[in-house]
């Protein structure tokens, strides 16, 4: 469980290096059972990454105990309804990234300007309904938002991937922020060119074998 801590404390400080977090904002969290019980390990409530220490990391069950010194992030509601309802869902991560962020103000979905929108589960990025942060209802805006995928935005507020382990969760982050970029950057020039419902189910389907098969 030090080992685990630790590569979450070295992967919340990874965030800021890939240009998706700022200070304090955003959180990482794993899957981690502990004496039995279900549940995930998250970075702690307003403490900046690079003064994490292993013991500042928060196991919280999936019942909502948190176990540690410190208080769990505030968002820990959406990271532990998506534990339990996703088999899928081995790291969570959730950033205030600039471009995301940008278009989540705008409360717009973002359409299959790209292929790689589909690297995400769907023919587009969906954004949430808006809700207080820290809320039962922002967790249930989000179960909502990223049904059937595993990236969204959050109106007003950011973005949100799922991995099957940490380093994953921090590639899709990074391939999210990426897509909002370019996005954002093809609407200042003029509304872009959307792929039809056709070929992002060709895309799709070619993304279910895509990459190397165990």
């Amino acid at each position: 469980m030090a080992e685990l801590r630790q590569q979450l404390i070295d992967g919340a400080r990874r965030m800021a290096d890939l240009g998706l977090n700022r200070g304090t904002a955003g959180n990482l969290s794993v899957r981690a059972p502990a004496d039995g019980e279900a549940g995930f390990l998250i970075t702690p409530s307003g403490m900046a990454y690079d003064a994490l220490q292993p013991e500042d990391i928060v196991h919280v069950r999936l019942d909502g105990v948190a176990v540690g010194r410190r208080k769990p992030s505030s968002e820990w509601r959406f990271h532990r309804d998506l534990y339990a309802s996703r088999a899928d869902a081995g790291a969570i991560l959730h950033a205030h990234s600039p471009f995301a962020t940008s278009l989540a103000c705008l409360r717009r979905d973002i359409p299959a300007f790209h292929y790689m929108i589909a690297r995400f589960g769907g023919d587009s990025l969906r954004c949430s309904d808006y809700a207080t942060f820290g809320t039962q209802a922002l967790s249930a805006a989000v179960l909502r938002a990223i049904d059937g995928r595993c990236g969204c935005l959050l109106a007003n507020h950011g973005m949100l991937v799922i991995g099957g382990d940490l380093s994953r969760a921090l590639a899709l982050g990074v391939e999210l922020e990426a897509l909002c970029e370019q996005y954002w950057r093809a609407c200042q020039i003029a509304p872009p060119v959307l792929l039809d419902a056709a070929e992002m189910t060709r895309v799709l389907a070619k993304f279910a074998g895509y990459g190397q098969q165990s």
